[in-house]
């Protein structure tokens, strides 16, 4: 009984330690990704990720945002040339490539628009952008 009971002590101990590092790295993640988004995003998508009616889509709830990673990262990665229709609007603008931003840098600014606007999502890490960039090579 004693041994079940350190058992369940460690497991809850550890337990505790990763959803600490967990939201440590999120917040580190946040802070990154809010300078890339300001730096290189904002300019089309707004401060508050509404986009332009009709130009530059809103990042809030969308599928795209909230969808498969490697997706959201190749947007960022190759850009995005086609009309796109979300919640019955369509937006026109293309959007350009970001190839110039690091695997951090782009896994920062996406878990950055992924936790933003209302969103709540699972955090992008570095290692998830370098496999999207090297399968496009």
């Amino acid at each position: 009984m004693k041994q079940l009971s350190i058992a369940i002590i460690l497991t809850a101990s550890i337990g505790l330690f990763s959803f600490s590092l967990q939201q440590s790295n999120l917040k580190a993640s946040m802070e990154r990704g809010k300078k890339v988004y300001n730096d290189n995003c904002a300019v089309c998508h707004l401060q508050d990720g509404k986009g332009l009616q009709g130009l530059n889509p809103p990042l809030i709830k969308t599928k795209q945002v909230a969808g498969a990673k490697p997706q959201l990262i190749n947007i960022i990665l190759k850009g995005l040339e086609e009309e796109l229709e979300i919640n019955g609007e369509t937006y026109y603008n293309a959007m350009p490539a970001q190839p110039h931003l690091t695997d951090q840098q782009v896994a920062d600014v996406l878990t950055y628009v992924r936790n933003s606007f209302g969103n709540k999502y699972s955090l992008v890490t570095a290692a998830e952008v370098k496999a999207v960039r090297a399968k496009n090579k």
